[in-house]
């Protein structure tokens, strides 16, 4: 089931499915900031692991990508739609 990279906490990682380009009301222009996602390495197909979360709040999360460390803001991470990494631990 894909799930929100945003969602994800620290040590999860997974398979990028997809970048939404019609969510409304989060002050981004929708194909602006998809356009932008893509070109720092965000790109469908690519594994992503959530490396770091920011103390008492969360955000921004940092995620390696494509060899890249790279700072999201939770509103810009959850319009990428990822296919969770089966755990090892079962």
């Amino acid at each position: 089931m894909p799930q929100k990279l945003g969602e994800l906490k620290k040590g999860q990682s997974g398979r990028i499915l997809s970048v939404e380009k019609d969510r409304e009301g989060d002050g981004f222009s929708d194909e602006r900031l998809a356009q932008r996602l893509m070109e720092i390495g965000l790109l469908e197909g690519s594994q992503v692991e959530v490396v770091h979360e920011a103390p008492i709040s969360g955000d921004p999360i940092v995620v390696r990508v494509r060899g890249a460390l790279i700072a999201l803001r939770r509103n810009e991470a959850n319009r990428i739609l990822i296919s969770l990494a089966q755990s090892s631990g079962g």
